[in-house]
């Protein structure tokens, strides 16, 4: 992963990140660990989260968690904390596609309501269920805390289909479904009000909104995107990765209730 200079010191900080062993998880992961942070990865499968950790080195461990499940939760984060004995920075960044992927891109006057709950259960629901659990821990802590949650574009401004023209996933056409939008416009309302209930105790929640990022995309769509971005390329996995860093960091000790868009100027139009 290509990193930015100064990166922030983050050695004394246990970093909780929810869908560590995904393509985003590895590198917000990477990037943790390269400043010291001791990274916890948190993701439904025991052997990713292990393969994952074993690749982050500096002490890093995982830990597996449907987080859709209180009752999953509850026991990852009393993991977490017997073995670290505290929790500093909860990246929420688990999302999901459903099952099916290629319902999950089904025309919206066809959309099935099991994959809508199916996304949303992850989407928000989750983030919910581990904001929860790491207010509690925060709180009985009493040291303060922060929490990134990851939004999307999508979450602020409605997709554009024309960037999708010519593009295939998994043998079917690909779109930005009804139910990713309204998941991620629902993660910017609920950091905000967290941000205001978490204030006077010195818990910070802020959101990170990614760009695009190349992960090996098709040609066509890469072209279609680059030519609706300001910017006029995808972002790479260390752009999203720095400002996560940043938001955890010191550095940022009065900014809360915030949403930091990395997307090339894409909201900007």
């Amino acid at each position: 992963m290509n990193t930015a200079p100064h990166q922030p010191d983050l050695s004394d900080k246990t970093v909780l990140i929810t869908g560590g062993g995904g393509i985003l998880g590895r590198h917000l992961g990477e990037g943790f660990a390269n400043a010291g942070a001791t990274v916890v990865v948190l993701d439904r499968e025991q052997q990713v989260c292990d393969d994952t950790a074993e690749l982050l080195g500096n002490g890093s461990f995982g830990v597996a968690c449907d987080i859709t499940q209180p009752a999953s939760v509850t026991d990852a984060m009393k993991a977490v904390v017997t073995r670290t004995g505290h929790l500093d920075v909860l990246v929420n960044n688990a999302a999901s596609k459903s099952r099916d992927v290629r319902a999950f891109f089904a025309p919206f006057e066809d959309y099935d309501l099991e994959i809508w709950r199916d996304v949303m259960s992850v989407n928000i629901d989750g983030m919910f269920l581990m904001s929860q659990a790491a207010s509690r821990q925060f709180l009985s802590q009493g040291t303060g805390g922060c929490v990134i949650n990851m939004a999307s574009i999508y979450g602020l401004v409605g997709p554009d289909p024309r960037i999708y023209e010519g593009s295939h996933y998994l043998g079917g056409p690909i779109n930005t479904p009804a139910v990713y939008s309204a998941s991620k416009a629902a993660v910017i309302g609920l950091t905000k009000w967290l941000a205001t209930h978490w204030g006077p105790h010195n818990i910070r929640a802020n959101c990170l909104v990614p760009g695009g990022v190349s992960s090996g995309q098709n040609g066509v769509f890469q072209t279609n995107y680059a030519a609706r971005t300001p910017m006029a390329r995808m972002a790479e996995a260390h752009e999203i990765v720095c400002p996560a860093l940043f938001l955890a960091s010191d550095a940022a000790s009065y900014i809360t209730g915030q949403v930091l868009a990395a997307d090339g100027g894409w909201t900007a139009w």
